[in-house]
């Protein structure tokens, strides 16, 4: 016998002892315990789930708590429960559920109002589903998806005429707090092209989400939109389901061949919610108190949305940013910048002056305006943008008169185009404006004088 074989042999020997000396493998229906509550943290002996897996908490004559597997240490599963956890009590029973977290998606969503877990909120009876899927969505290749070249008309004059969408493009909305940012979606949700339309209330006051579906939304554009609402009062892991849910559903339309719109309010309460969760299962926290988790969650999220394969449809996205006290360089602002398609900043300046939309064009970007407009239009927003920036910039030299007519023909132009300007830029609720509309008005705000 060579030696080759004779070193074979021995391999395959050590690899049997080490497989006969491991665990076997434990079933999933092996019942574990719970042994501890610190927080929202639940800590499970006894059994044997991977992570992302669900598990029911037996408590006793009350219905079973329903908890996911988020982290584990040696024998010790951790786990978020999902529902109420009153009543819970030590070494309550634990068992896991077979078969993974599949959620109901179909046509029959449209209208509706359902929770993070795919359940009505709207007291309208069961909703019938065309197919399960996973929570986590499917990944494409980025080679597969069909690129930008279609413009999406979102109904708001200043964004079609100066900050054009793209069918499938990923923006972020950044505002502070009461500057309008719900308004603006709802605006979008009743004025947009797109066939359907998904909005997700993640994290959002329990009476914002009722006022934005009987109020905002109205039964108008409720008729070709799901909302998904978790409210601030959800568990962290229900906000974190309520974004993966909405994301799951605008992708099963979108696989129809439709052109979807997914509105998030907000991204910044999907971030916290995840922080949370990874600072209840002793993550260190990085970035003023985010844990790395936190920003590798966000672009898994964001990637979802854009583009299909060729001939099946787009989901353009459109995410909410809280920038807390008006922080631009707050840390998930900053990464949200950088893993979207652009960012539309709200500013609390202009909407204390009563503009509305209070859209800061100085600040707001489309990264893919150049691919998809006209040359012409392309022209014409970058002159408005010149002189309206040329007013901003000398506003206190002009307010307190220390500006004299004629030291600059760009300056003597803004100021007397201000006016058309502002008009421009200012929309109220009930106006629509299609992408050609908004651009006539644009040529017209140029041409004026």
């Amino acid at each position: 016998m060579s030696n080759t074989q004779t070193f074979n042999q021995a391999m395959v020997s050590n690899l049997k002892d080490i497989h006969q000396n491991l665990p076997p493998p434990a079933s999933l229906k092996v019942t574990g315990r719970l042994v501890r509550m610190v927080g929202m943290t639940l800590e499970v002996v006894g059994t044997y789930a991977p992570i992302g897996a669900r598990c029911q908490i037996l408590n006793g004559e009350k219905p079973p708590v329903e908890a996911e597997v988020v982290g584990f240490n040696g024998d010790r599963l951790f786990l978020m429960p999902i529902g109420d956890t009153h009543g819970l009590k030590p070494n309550a029973k634990v068992l896991p559920v077979e078969g993974g977290v599949k959620i109901g998606v179909g046509t029959k969503m449209l209208g509706r109002v359902v929770n993070g877990s795919g359940l009505p909120l709207d007291g309208l009876g069961a909703i019938e589903v065309d197919q399960y899927v996973s929570l986590a969505g499917e990944r494409i290749n980025p080679l597969d998806r069909h690129p930008i070249n279609k413009v999406l008309d979102v109904g708001i004059k200043a964004i079609n005429g100066l900050l054009t969408i793209g069918q499938g493009q990923r923006v972020g909305l950044m505002a502070g707090t009461g500057v309008g940012k719900s308004v603006l979606l709802g605006m979008m949700t009743r004025f947009t092209s797109a066939d359907v339309v998904v909005v997700g209330l993640i994290g959002e006051r329990g009476r914002e989400v009722n006022e934005f579906v009987k109020h905002t939304l109205g039964k108008e554009g409720l008729k070709r939109a799901v909302v998904v609402a978790t409210p601030a009062d959800d568990p962290p892991l229900m906000r974190l389901h309520g974004a993966m849910l909405a994301t799951a559903i605008a992708e099963f339309f979108r696989d129809q061949g439709l052109n979807v719109l997914l509105l998030m309010d907000s991204l910044t309460r999907f971030a916290q919610a995840q922080r949370e969760i990874a600072l209840a299962v002793g993550e260190p926290p990085a970035s003023k108190g985010y844990p790395p988790s936190v920003f590798a969650k966000l672009p898994q999220l964001v990637e979802r949305a854009g583009n299909g394969r060729e001939n099946s449809g787009s989901i353009t996205a459109i995410y909410t940013v809280l920038a807390e006290g008006d922080d631009q360089s707050d840390p998930v602002v900053d990464s949200a910048r950088g893993v979207l398609d652009g960012h539309i900043v709200l500013s609390r300046d202009i909407a204390d002056g009563g503009r509305y939309p209070a859209i800061d064009i100085e600040s707001s970007v489309s990264r893919v305006m150049v691919d998809i407009v006209s040359k012409e239009q392309l022209e014409q927003a970058r002159a408005f943008k010149k002189l309206y920036s040329s007013y901003q910039q000398n506003k206190d030299l002009i307010s307190v008169g220390a500006y004299r007519k004629g030291a600059d023909p760009l300056i003597d132009l803004a100021i007397a185009k201000q006016a058309d300007l502002t008009a421009f830029l200012s929309q109220n609720m009930a106006d629509a404006f299609s992408v050609e509309a908004s651009i006539a008005a644009l040529s017209d705000t140029l041409s004026k004088g």
